[in-house]
């Protein structure tokens, strides 16, 4: 009795991690992966976590207003991959002014999945292709 309720145990175990993990890397669910956009703006913020990190750019609007949008981004281990950090010549810091290409989030919202920085020298860094697992 004891092995089957384990059994049962470690198998609803493995079945709610794993569609978490589906859930988690459905981009199609938030993001308009038919659509493409470019913003310029100001560095406000970058965060280097797991399962993914974030870069928050100022956008001003035609109205002089500023829009917040937050990018998504690949976790720190595939940004540092691709050279990207805290640190080093791909380093964002507060106040930089930077172009971003993304895919936009489905229901409007400032969101978007990043694809690719414009860098304040004019380097472009490719930060993800826009797969699950950029």
């Amino acid at each position: 009795m004891i092995k089957r309720t384990l059994g049962c145990v470690a198998l609803c175990g493995w079945l709610m991690a794993s569609s978490s993990l589906m859930a988690h890397h459905s981009l199609a669910g938030v993001y308009d992966m038919k659509k493409e956009m470019e913003l310029s703006g100001s560095v406000e913020k970058i965060q280097f976590v797991n399962p993914h990190g974030s870069l928050t750019i100022g956008v001003k609007n035609p109205d002089g207003s500023t829009t917040s949008w937050v990018m998504t981004l690949g976790s720190a281990t595939s940004l540092a991959q691709r050279g990207v950090g805290k640190t080093g010549p791909n380093a964002l810091h507060a106040g930089d002014s930077i172009k971003v290409k993304f895919i936009p989030a489905g229901n409007g919202s400032p969101l978007g999945f990043l694809k690719t920085v414009t860098m304040p020298d004019g380097r472009v860094i490719s930060i993800s292709a826009g797969n699950p697992n950029d």
